[in-house]
């Protein structure tokens, strides 16, 4: 009888640790928040689904800017290519989607690691594989990474990336690239200040409707 509460103590400890190791993970929190959305009333199949960081995340009016398209917005936090990888199973492949949207990889370059263009090039061919495994045929649209006055120092990177991913994505007939960074920049070369809020990281309708103009041809119908 000993011997079995030390097992029934052991479970509890290994199940308890387990669920405070999820808590800790970088964004679980907001992921737990779409699943318990899903389990209340699952998103309708054949929708545009939106993935990726906080560009999306804050974009809540999108449904506005693209009235003819049923969109389903799954973006969350100041999440990079990992976390996207990390949930994929959550916030990717449940939904059957018509057409994928997405836009990360500029996080990436800002965390604390500062990985090199390669790295982050790596990371997305890691995502794009495990969404072609899912989805062979499903279109795909990757909105490019974007100029910021508060990430200035990174414009560099980020450019070399766009371009490495644009190239990337031409070897696949179902894949598009849309290009935001040069729309977001004045005829100077520098970035434009009044499309964004207050942190120069984030947009202000402005800036969306820069966003609305380029992707729309893309969106599927």
């Amino acid at each position: 009888m000993k011997n079995l509460k030390w097992v029934v103590v052991v479970v509890f400890l290994f199940f308890t640790g387990i669920v405070k190791a999820q808590q800790t993970l970088p964004f679980w929190n907001d992921v737990q928040k779409f699943k318990q959305q899903d389990s209340a009333t699952f998103p309708a199949s054949n929708q545009i689904l939106f993935i990726g960081s906080s560009s999306f995340t804050f974009w809540k009016d999108v449904k506005d800017y693209f009235p003819r398209h049923k969109i389903l917005n799954r973006a969350f936090g100041g999440s990079s290519l990992p976390d996207l990888i990390r949930y994929r199973y959550e916030v990717i492949f449940p939904y059957a989607p018509k057409q994928i949207v997405m836009y990360c990889g500029e996080n990436d370059f800002a965390s604390p690691d500062a990985p090199s263009v390669e790295t982050v090039m790596d990371r997305f061919r890691i995502l794009y594989k495990y969404i072609r495994d899912k989805y062979p045929s499903t279109p795909f649209v990757y909105v490019s990474m974007k100029p910021s006055p508060s990430r200035k120092h990174l414009q560099l990177k980020y450019k070399e990336a766009n371009e490495l991913i644009k190239q990337f994505l031409l070897k696949d007939k179902k894949a598009k690239f849309v290009d935001v960074y040069s729309l977001m920049l004045n005829e100077d070369g520098s970035i434009m200040s009044d499309i964004f809020l207050g942190d120069n990281l984030h947009m202000n309708a402005k800036g969306y409707a820069i966003w609305k103009k380029a992707m729309q041809p893309y969106l599927k119908k």
